[in-house]
């Protein structure tokens, strides 16, 4: 049964959380929409008008590939990216076998120098021998005159330990490392 109020119209029921939380949200919307009309028309009188409508301008979103694509072109980047793409598909480029045992290590650009670090001697004398050929690759893919020179390192030699156990005038292990 409904309660009546003193002018004989129905009593209506107090407003549930869940009612007081739709209200809430609409006024706050109705607040943001006003203020944002504001905002706009603030914008526009700074603009003189403009606006972003039917055609495509600057300030419409773009794709994230895009936006990547138009700030390495910006900032001049698009060798090094190249670089690094390459040294990225090294496997792909000079075939498994060779990038188990030789890997990239920089690319200077200034004077288009692919250094090459390969983990045995014989693998450093093999990748000289490829050296041309893999140039003319790593051109097929990056651009013409990306790559003039690839130096190839051998390994590391091991580290020099000083100590009671040396030979005075010793130089260290035999092989030579590259």
């Amino acid at each position: 049964m409904t309660e009546n109020t003193p002018g004989g119209a129905p009593k209506q029921p107090e407003p549930s959380g869940v009612d007081l939380a739709r209200v809430a949200l609409r006024a706050a919307k109705e607040a943001a929409r006003a203020r944002g009309d504001a905002a706009q028309q603030k914008k526009q009188a700074r603009r003189g008008g403009l606006r972003s409508g039917a055609r495509a301008d600057g300030r419409d979103p773009m794709a994230l590939g895009s936006a990547i694509n138009r700030l390495i072109t910006e900032r001049g980047w698009e060798a090094p990216a190249a670089v690094g793409g390459v040294m990225g598909r090294w496997p792909q480029i000079v075939g498994e076998d060779v990038a188990k045992h030789c890997e990239p290590e920089r690319y200077d650009e200034d004077e288009c120098v692919l250094t090459v670090r390969c983990d045995s001697t014989a693998w450093a004398t093999n990748l000289r021998l490829l050296a041309p050929t893999l140039v003319a690759r790593l051109n097929e893919d990056l651009g013409h005159g990306r790559v003039k020179l690839i130096k190839v390192q051998g390994p590391g030699g091991p580290a020099r330990r000083y100590g009671p156990l040396r030979a005075p005038g010793s130089t260290g292990p035999g092989d030579t490392y590259g």
